[in-house]
Order: structure tokens, then C-alpha cells, then sequence
């Protein structure tokens, strides 16, 4: 039997992010999406994912779901048959970056949240094309779904993120990096470079998609991961 596959979501992100995976994977395999809600930090999600999850998985995580894939990875590398790390970051969070999420807290603790995600996942992030506006509908949805204490929880634990460029390098695993060719957040040349520091790592650049191509280029996505699904087990 296929190993189960646990998705990450992104931040403000629920099981929607994955939706066109769920409906792709969960025909082969078990499929299980990780709820982040009610921790403090990157190391806490990840160990409230480690709780939940199937004794050995594949995992793959998406932006701030990759990092906590990252650290699932560090914490318990026996546990995880292969990973795949989707429009994110291996390093900790500049202070700059981490000094504009100032105002974006304070703006939702005084009640402006669907604004805020405005600024946070602006429309120049994804790519231009059909999908672009539904895809800005349904981020603002889950967020507002998602909730207020989430937003000042998760920009928190994004701040004080540990760097995984070690983390990386130990990977001895099929493991994924694939990212929206017009990913304007996450930045294709990152990702290049994350993938030079895993020994088994993969790059794949998914064409007319920007940082959500989980939703935006779905087809292209989920062919990458099935090769990645795969792919032989590395022997440890």
C-alpha cells in the first residue's frame, strides 16, 4: 500500500490550499492535511504535526507549511519517507521582514484582517492569467476562516523561524522543491538554492503559476509531485 501523504498548509491556509491534491492523491493513497492552529512557534507546529501523524508519511508543506516541513525533518528524519517543499524559505526571517509584520499585527488585532491579507498576499505575488482572482477570493476566505489570533500567532512563530540550511543538507530522502516560475514572494533563485543543498533534492519551476501553484497551476503540480510519490526510496 502507497505510504500516506500529509500536507502542510501555508499561513492563514486551511485544506483548501491543497484541493486539488486531495481530490488527485486521495484516489492512490491516504491523504492527511495538519492543523497548525494554537501554536506559539515553527518547532511547536512541528511537533504538533508529529503527534498527529502516521508512523512513516510522505510529507511535503506549502510557504510557511514548508518550514515546519523542514523542522518535521529535523525532529524525526526516520518518520518521513520523502519530502517536498513547495514556495518557501530555508532561512530565518530578516529583521527588515520581520519588522514589517509590525503594523500587519496591529492592524488585525484592531480588527482589520481582511485588509491586512490584502498587503500580505497582494495580487503581483501569483501570475497573471484566469485563476488569479479566485484564488485572491479564496485566500482571503480561509484566512478570515482561519481567524484573527491565528494571524498574530503564526507572524510570531514566521519571525523567530530557525534556519534550516543544515537541515537540508542531512536530508537523505526523494525530496521536492518546487516553486511558481513567477513567485514573486518566494523567489525561484531560493528555491535553485535549496535544492543545491539537499543531496537527493529536485527542482522543479512550475510555469504560469506564482506562489500558490498548488491552486494556480494544479495539472503541472500535481504531475511533479506524483514523479516525486514516485520516485525509489533512498536507503539510509
Amino acid at each position: 500500500m502507497a505510504e500516506p501523504l500529509l500536507l502542510i498548509p501555508g499561513m492563514m491556509c486551511d485544506a483548501r490550499i491543497y484541493a486539488p491534491q486531495l481530490t488527485e492523491f486521495s484516489r492512490e493513497r491516504p491523504v492527511h492535511i495538519a492543523c497548525l492552529q494554537k501554536c506559539e512557534s515553527i518547532e511547536e507546529m512541528a511537533q504538533a504535526v508529529l503527534a498527529t501523524a502516521p508512523e512513516h508519511f510522505a510529507l511535503a508543506g506549502h510557504s510557511m507549511g514548508g518550514m515546519v516541513a523542514m523542522e518535521v525533518v529535523r525532529r524525526a528524519p526516520e518518520r518521513v519517507t520523502r519530502v517536498a517543499l513547495m514556495s518557501t524559505n530555508s532561512q530565518a526571517e530578516p529583521p527588515s521582514i520581520a519588522a514589517e509584520r509590525e503594523p500587519q499585527i496591529v492592524g488585525v488585532m484592531a480588527g482589520r484582517l481582511d485588509e491586512v491579507m490584502q498587503d500580505v498576499m497582494r495580487p503581483e505575488y501569483l501570475a497573471e492569467g484566469p485563476r488569479r482572482g479566485d484564488v485572491l477570493t479564496l485566500v482571503r476566505n480561509m484566512a478570515l476562516a482561519v481567524g484573527e489570533g491565528e494571524f498574530v500567532r503564526q507572524s510570531r512563530a514566521l519571525q523567530r523561524r530557525p534556519d534550516q540550511q543544515k537541515t537540508l543538507r542531512k536530508i537523505r530522502m526523494p525530496a521536492l522543491v518546487l516553486c511558481g516560475a513567477e513567485d514573486t514572494l518566494t523567489l525561484p533563485r531560493r528555491h535553485e538554492f535549496m535544492s543545491e543543498l539537499i543531496p537527493y533534492g529536485t527542482l522543479r519551476l512550475i510555469e504560469g503559476a506564482g506562489h500558490i501553484p498548488t491552486l494556480e497551476a494544479p495539472e503541472a503540480t500535481n504531475a511533479a509531485l506524483h514523479e516525486w510519490l514516485d520516485a525509489p526510496l533512498v536507503l539510509r
